[in-house]
């Protein structure tokens, strides 16, 4: 995963942590606005996520946080 893709999602997290507490969770298009502008980027995401990881559709910020810091 790209160096700017992992700073975003942690950005995204720590913005849902700080205004929603530790206990928010998060799907995979919490990282892109609403409308799909960015295809490929979209597809590097959910394969890290469903495919890599198989993690669940909401998983919490903070388990995410974590992934991405450890270099999962």
């Amino acid at each position: 995963m790209k160096d700017e893709l992992r700073t975003k999602i942690i950005d995204v997290c720590n913005k849902k942590i700080q205004s929603k507490g530790d206990n928010v969770g998060l799907s995979f298009y919490a990282f892109f606005a609403n409308k799909n502008d960015n295809p490929k980027l979209l597809m590097e995401v959910a394969v890290w996520w469903i495919q890599t990881h198989q993690l669940d559709h909401f998983v919490k910020a903070i388990k995410i946080k974590e992934m991405i810091h450890r270099g999962l």
